[in-house]
């Protein structure tokens, strides 16, 4: 059976991209012609994914912008689609669980298999009790929060410990050291904290690392590469939503989410070339 990290090495290397793409659906930005359908999120999300498959490692559905609208069957709908029409791609749950025992369990079977996906976001607030019942799944990657590209961040994760490390990093080396007994783990670390990232990077070794930040949120791609890259020359999984999705709100929508999400791997692959 394929693993997690089988298939994103695959991707990588299929469309020469470390670029995933985040589907966070608001109707309110959709195009006119999806106006009042009561299908509008999964028609505008595929139109997004066919759009931008060639040019992407990976699809990333952020789950709140689904349950916001009820529209759970339609992620449904759409992970299936995915799994269907473009199998190379992994697809990653982003819900950030963080609970633990019995209720980890139900959030895992949500992750994996209501939606089908090959890794799911968690947060490690709670300890290795919230991490466990996901790696009971052990072809599934446990995707857990490190670094976040939030400001607010920093009120928790860089406070430093008796050790004089920051938590973010020990928490890396949690997970690189004792949690990712399965070999399906990564870490989320923003673009935002490109030093951060180049430590986590230093900490984990060659763990493929979510690297939110970049586009709307102002990330720098090439600082994000230079920081991030693994020994391979690739180990991410750089994540842009609003910044293609949006990209144009007329008919050529889609076009533009194409355009966009090939500029944006085209300028990734020319700070890599640079490494």
């Amino acid at each position: 059976m394929t693993t997690f990290t089988q298939k994103l090495d695959a991707a990588w290397k299929h469309a020469n991209s470390l670029l995933m793409v985040g589907l966070d659906p608001d109707p309110v930005r959709f195009p006119a012609e999806l106006h009042g359908r009561p299908d509008a999120i999964y028609e505008f999300c595929r139109g997004v994914i066919d759009a931008t498959a060639p040019y992407v490692c990976g699809i990333k559905p952020q789950i709140a912008y689904f349950a916001a609208q009820g529209a759970e069957e339609q992620l449904e709908a759409l992970c299936r689609y995915v799994g269907e029409r473009y199998p190379q791609l992994p697809l990653v749950l982003d819900a950030k669980r963080g609970d633990i025992g019995s209720t980890a369990e139900q959030y895992a079977r949500e992750a994996f298999e209501r939606f089908g996906a090959d890794a799911v976001t968690v947060s490690p607030y709670l300890g290795f009790d919230s991490i466990e019942p996901y790696l009971s799944w052990e072809e599934k990657g446990v995707i857990i929060l490190c670094r976040t590209s939030n400001k607010g961040g920093s009120d928790l994760q860089a406070l430093e410990l008796e050790s004089s490390e920051p938590l973010y990093l020990r928490v890396a080396s949690l997970v690189a050291d004792k949690w990712n007994r399965n070999g399906q783990c990564a870490l989320v670390v923003g673009a935002t904290f490109p030093q951060e990232l180049a430590q986590v990077r230093q900490r984990v070794g060659d763990m493929p690392l979510l690297v939110p930040g970049i586009g709307a949120q102002g990330g720098d791609i090439d600082a994000t590469v230079k920081a991030g890259c693994s020994s391979h020359g690739t180990g991410m999984m750089i994540n842009s939503s609003r910044a293609i999705i949006y990209a144009g709100a007329g008919d050529d929508w889609r076009e533009a989410a194409a355009k966009a999400a090939l500029d944006t791997r085209d300028a990734i692959n020319k700070a890599r070339s640079a490494l």
